[in-house]
C-alpha cells in the first residue's frame, strides 16, 4: 500500500477545500469582524455553540480568541437548557458550528437564545440549513469532499472550520490593536509570557558578578579577573567607569593560536571596541534578538552614561527557560 500517497491525497484535499473557502469570503465575513469587535469593545463575550466535531473546532477557537484578546466562552449544547444559558448576557455574540446546519441539539437552543439581546454568527456548510436561517450573518463553510477516502468521517470540513475561526481570532486581534505585550499578559507562564515580560536587569548577572578591566590590564590579569567571578567574558572600561571594549574567552582561545605569548599583552591591543550593548530596563526579548542578529555569547548590559552595570550570558537564558 502506497502509505505516503495516500497521505499526499488527504492533505491535497484539504489544501482544496481551504483554497475554495479563501476565495469565497466576502463582505460577510468583515461585517461577522465589526460585529464580535463591537460586542468585545462593550465588554461583551463570544459565545461559541457546537455538537460533536463542529463542538471540539468550537472549543479551539474559543481558545483562540480568548488568548487573543477576544474573550469567548464554549456554551455546551447538552447542558444549556439545564442552567447553561446563563453564561449568555445581553450584548454578546453567538458563534454557531454546524457543517449540515440541522444539528438538532443545536437547533433547540435557538428558541432560548432569542430571548436575548444577542446577535448571531453561523458557520455553516449549507447556506440553506434551519441554522443559516436564523442566524445574522452566515459565514459558509461548505465542502465539496471529505478527505476521507468513504467521504464520511468530519476532516476537510472541520479543517476549513478551524481555519476559518483562525482567520477571526487573528483579524480580530489586528482590528483591535493587540500587542506582543498583551499576549505576554495571558501567557506569564510561558516562553512567550517569560521573554515578553521580562526586563533584561531581570535576567542578567549583576554588576558584583562582572568582571571590569582598565584598557592597560594584561591578559593575564584579565584572564584572573573573569575565573574569579566564572565569567566568559570581561568588559573594559576607562577612568570614568565608562565602557569601552569587551574580551572573552574565545578572543583569548583564538589569539593564543597564533601568539602563545599573548598573555604578556595589554587588553586594549585585543579587545572588542563599542561592543554591541543593551540597557537594563529594556524587555529581555531584545536580548534574544541581540545574541542571535551579531551571532555573540554575552551582552554587556549599561545604563543611561553607558557604564556596565551587568552582562547577560547566552547560557543562562537556558536555565531561565527563555531559550
Amino acid at each position: 500500500m502506497d502509505y505516503l500517497g495516500k497521505a499526499r491525497r488527504v492533505l491535497d484535499c484539504e489544501i482544496s477545500e481551504l483554497q475554495r473557502l479563501r476565495d469565497r469570503l466576502g463582505e460577510e465575513f468583515s461585517r461577522a469582524i465589526e460585529l464580535i469587535k463591537g460586542a468585545v469593545e462593550a465588554r461583551g463575550k463570544v459565545v461559541v455553540l457546537g455538537v460533536g466535531k463542529s463542538g471540539q473546532i468550537g472549543k479551539k477557537i474559543a481558545a483562540t480568541l480568548t488568548s487573543t484578546g477576544s474573550p469567548a466562552v464554549v456554551l455546551n449544547s447538552l447542558n444549556a437548557l439545564h442552567g447553561d444559558l446563563g453564561m449568555v448576557s445581553d450584548g454578546d455574540v453567538v458563534l454557531a458550528l454546524s457543517a449540515s446546519g440541522e444539528t438538532e441539539e443545536l437547533l433547540r437552543i435557538l428558541p432560548a437564545l432569542a430571548r436575548f439581546q444577542v446577535r448571531m454568527i453561523a458557520i455553516c456548510g449549507d447556506v440553506n440549513s434551519t441554522l443559516a436561517k436564523n442566524c445574522e450573518i452566515l459565514l459558509d463553510v461548505n465542502i465539496e469532499q471529505e478527505a476521507c477516502p468513504l467521504n464520511l468521517a468530519p476532516t476537510s470540513s472541520t479543517t476549513v472550520m478551524l481555519a476559518l475561526g483562525d482567520a477571526i481570532a487573528m483579524v480580530l486581534l489586528e482590528a483591535r490593536g493587540f500587542q506582543k505585550e498583551d499576549f505576554a499578559r495571558f501567557h506569564p507562564a510561558g516562553m512567550i509570557g517569560r521573554s515578553l515580560l521580562l526586563r533584561v536587569h531581570q535576567i542578567m548577572r549583576p554588576r558584583e558578578a562582572l568582571a571590569v578591566v582598565g584598557p592597560e590590564t594584561g591578559i593575564h590579569a584579565v584572564l584572573k579577573a573573569m575565573t574569579e567571578v566564572r565569567a566568559g567574558a570581561a568588559v573594559v572600561a576607562d577612568g570614568d567607569g565608562k565602557l569601552l571594549g569587551i574580551f572573552t574567552h574565545g578572543d583569548f582561545a583564538r589569539y593564543f593560536q597564533t601568539d602563545p605569548r599573548v598573555g604578556d599583552r595589554m587588553v586594549a591591543d585585543l579587545m572588542t571596541l563599542n561592543p554591541v550593548t543593551v540597557q537594563q530596563d529594556r524587555l529581555a526579548v531584545e536580548v534574544l534578538n541581540l545574541l542571535e542578529r551579531h551571532r555573540i555569547d554575552d551582552l554587556v548590559v549599561v545604563d543611561e552614561q553607558h557604564v556596565p552595570v551587568g552582562i547577560v550570558d547566552s547560557q543562562d537564558l537556558t536555565k531561565l527557560k527563555l531559550l
